[in-house]
């Protein structure tokens, strides 16, 4: 019986401590960040949270409708296999696409068994649009000890599962789960036996958040030369979760500069545990370095709305979508701001001069409140903002409100102070 640390370190392989290939080798394939394409997992992986509300179907199209609006590539609409409520979801998300000729492509998620796949063609063939199956496997030694698999029949999955759905005109993509703590030789006869019975792409998976920018490097550089060895024309695609905090760095810095094909996400990084890699700052990210394109502006709406939908709060200084990302009571700040906007009718100028986000870009504004720490160039403006002449008077009354606040006043504290004056 080995003891603990042994089993541990039998059973756990770590790519965040070696370059299985060799600094020569580093940059053996070109690595790129433009033309990434997109995976949105807020509709199956996202609502894996135990701690979400599960949306109705009108509030899945209308999420479905968002992610179209934000030019996402591809959106996972459920694991039918989940059961028959799940299955009238996933065929109604189908023919949703199907009805107002979206561009976003459908996938679904499944086991590698071909009664998990057997729904998704099922509901292709009804809704009359193909439907990739991302069909996944446990891949670390941990999962597959915990579960008594051996490779044998890992394999043996792997080519049926794969063969059924070429066979029925199934795009499918391979997912191996836990692969950033798998042993590269498991992964290289998993992948290649994939690969040779008609996966179009393979996915590379941090399914418990293990990985570090160093550890997804290394492991995707050992990827992409198994896809290489292979000689077949095979997309990558990165899926990261976030219980180190890693999920934005691993997938925007390590991930796609390494030249992944897609990317996964969520909206607000929802899911299991800890939860994904929030798509909606990788996607502003991007857009900020000039790598995505697509218009931006339904992305506040977007995020807002699945929360409401969800039941998941947002943290008020979450990154561009919480409510103080683009809100400032604070007088030099507030007075540099005001200053930018008077400057220039350009919304460019006030959204940068305090901000590393153009809040206009994501359908925000920048907001001037009244607090504390406010000037009395915050009280001048937010009256104005309000189609209130700001006179001597009425801008000392609030100001000296404010001074003695422990809070930022609110529009019902103002108009009291400015109806105690009349």
């Amino acid at each position: 019986m080995e003891d603990k640390n042994g089993l541990k370190e039998s059973l756990i392989y770590s790519w965040n401590d070696v370059n299985y290939l060799g600094e020569d080798t580093r940059n053996l394939f070109n690595r790129r960040i433009v033309n990434v394409e997109t995976d949105d997992e807020t509709l199956r992986d996202g609502l894996q949270s135990p701690s979400v509300k599960m949306p109705t179907i009108e509030q899945k199209l209308k999420i479905l409708h968002y992610i179209n609006e934000l030019g996402i590539n591809c959106a996972d609409i459920g694991l039918p296999a989940a059961g028959e409520m799940v299955q009238q979801d996933v065929l109604r998300l189908a023919q949703e696409i199907v009805n107002c000729k979206m561009d976003v492509k459908p996938a679904c998620a499944a086991r590698t068994v071909v009664g998990d796949i057997e729904p998704i063609v099922e509901i292709s063939q009804r809704a009359g649009i193909p439907i990739e199956a991302q069909i996944f496997i446990g891949s670390s030694a941990i999962r597959r000890y915990a579960e008594e698999w051996s490779l044998s029949r890992m394999l043996k999955n792997t080519e049926e599962s794969v063969k059924f759905c070429v066979s029925n005109q199934i795009p499918v993509m391979y997912v191996t789960e836990d692969t950033t703590r798998a042993d590269p030789r498991i992964l290289k006869h998993l992948y290649s036996v994939a690969i040779q019975n008609g996966a179009q792409r393979i996915c590379v998976c941090d399914t418990v958040g293990y990985a570090t920018p160093d550890g997804v490097i290394n492991l995707l550089d050992y990827i992409k030369k198994v896809v290489w060895d292979a000689g077949e024309d095979v997309k990558i695609d990165w899926h990261g979760h976030n219980d180190k905090g890693l999920g934005l760095c691993n997938t925007l810095v390590a991930a796609i500069d390494a030249g992944v094909d897609r990317i996964h996400g969520t909206c607000l990084g929802i899911g299991e545990r800890c939860g994904n890699a929030a798509l909606d700052q990788i996607l502003i990210n991007l857009y900020l370095m000039g790598y995505y394109k697509r218009d931006l502006h339904a992305l506040n709406d977007y995020c807002h709305f699945v929360a409401n939908a969800c039941q998941v709060p947002i943290p008020y200084n979450y990154p561009a979508i919480g409510n103080d990302a683009f809100r400032t009571a604070t007088g030099v700040h507030a007075a540099a701001i005001i200053k930018a906007i008077k400057k220039s009718d350009d919304s460019w100028l006030a959204d940068f001069v305090y901000s590393g986000v153009p809040a206009h870009a994501i359908g925000s504004e920048q907001l001037i409140e009244i607090g504390p720490v406010s000037g009395k160039s915050n009280v001048v403006y937010w009256l104005q903002t309000m189609g209130i002449k700001p006179s001597e008077q009425l801008v000392d009354a609030i100001f000296e409100h404010a001074k003695f606040s422990d809070h930022i006043l609110s529009t019902e504290e103002v108009f009291e102070i400015i109806k105690n004056l009349e």
